[in-house]
């Protein structure tokens, strides 16, 4: 896929399978988009080699040393005030700065979100960041978010993060009115806490930039009832991790039931199609990468535990965060979601007589 110049900052020391995960993982991006180039940052003496093993990846790459690298244990306010000098800390700054356009990284996830919040600051419109993806349903894909960035949220920051989802829906997957849904106990008006009711009320308001559809269960995340989903970061992790638990649960008993007996044996060579098809269809390393949307900048979170093609992935991510200008698409319905709130809030201020 042509892509026009787009500069990458990636993290090289982040991840359980870095450095190697990386490069071979922009090793494989390159060959997508030949229009990326990245800024590798990390160790030049481990980085070097595994780049220099790659055909043609040297061209498309620049290593930036980085004397240090945040580690998986390290505590976010413990990154931000010792690993001013480490990979990550480096490769956001880039994005920040505006030497890259975006940054991707597998490391430590609240040290993650802990620098780019001081690094690129909110955009203009947002009080908070949230952690959005995407993943398989039965009409296709359904962005999520929060998956875990804010464990508590008021009414404003889900009504945001509505519009973070739909923008992300449509840059990512190309829909031009997605609909968006509040995620709750019931589907009923009445049902759930007043933050929740109270996002819905703002959601419907006239003016209101996203297509709502309502509160959503569970339940209706893999049926793909709506096209985005919205939550506080709690229960978003909570359900998220619950999915593919359950994901991997239903794989491990289908394999094992096609090793019962020497029929079902058969029976898994006959299918042996029709599961290569379902396992790519529900590959995880296709929906790698979360972004914290809200940021000033594009900053993508890569599983930590992901393989190369999952990296490049993640790459691809943000490649199409950038091409298709997210961040300004975002501005514009901040500011709408602000224009409708304050046109409901003129009559009762009106109606109160004005200021004492």
């Amino acid at each position: 896929m042509s892509v026009g110049k787009v500069v990458l900052a990636l993290d090289g020391m982040g991840g359980d399978n870095a450095p190697e995960v990386v490069v071979n993982g922009a090793d494989i991006a390159r060959e997508r988009y030949p229009g990326a180039s990245f800024l590798l940052f990390g160790d030049p003496a481990r980085l070097k080699p595994l780049v220099d093993r790659r055909k043609g990846l040297a061209q498309a790459l620049e290593i930036v040393p980085a004397e240090d690298a945040v580690s998986p244990d390290d505590k976010p306010s413990f990154a931000l005030r010792r690993r001013r000098q480490s990979s990550m800390w480096l490769a956001v700054d880039a994005a920040a700065q505006g030497r890259a356009d975006t940054v991707v990284s597998a490391g430590n996830t609240g040290a993650l979100l802990a620098i780019s919040m001081v690094a690129m600051r909110m955009l203009e419109g947002a009080h908070r960041p949230a952690l959005a993806s995407f993943m398989p349903t039965n009409r296709g894909e359904t962005v999520m978010l929060d998956l875990g960035a804010n464990l508590e949220c008021d009414a404003e920051n889900l009504a945001q993060f509505a519009v973070m989802g739909s923008v992300f829906a449509q840059v990512l997957l190309g829909l031009s009115e997605p609909t968006v849904g509040l995620l709750n106990v019931g589907s009923e008006e009445l049902k759930g806490h007043e933050e929740l009711r109270q996002a819905a009320m703002m959601l419907r308001r006239e003016g209101s930039p996203v297509s709502f559809h309502g509160f959503v269960e569970g339940n209706d995340i893999g049926a793909g009832k709506v096209d985005v989903v919205v939550t506080d970061g709690f229960t978003g992790n909570v359900a998220l991790k619950t999915i593919e638990g359950t994901a991997k649960l239903y794989t491990t008993f289908v394999r094992e039931a096609f090793r019962t007996s020497t029929f079902a044996k058969i029976g898994a060579l006959f299918a042996a199609g029709a599961l290569v098809k379902m396992r790519k269809r529900v590959d995880p390393r296709r929906y790698n990468g979360g972004v914290f949307v809200g940021l000033d900048g594009v900053c993508v979170k890569s599983h930590g535990g992901t393989d190369a093609l999952g990296f490049a992935y993640a790459i691809g991510m943000a490649i199409d965060m950038v091409r298709y200008e997210y961040k300004s698409k975002l501005v514009e319905g901040l500011a709408k979601l602000h224009a409708s709130s304050s046109t409901e809030a003129a009559p009762a201020l009106q109606a109160g007589g004005g200021s004492a």
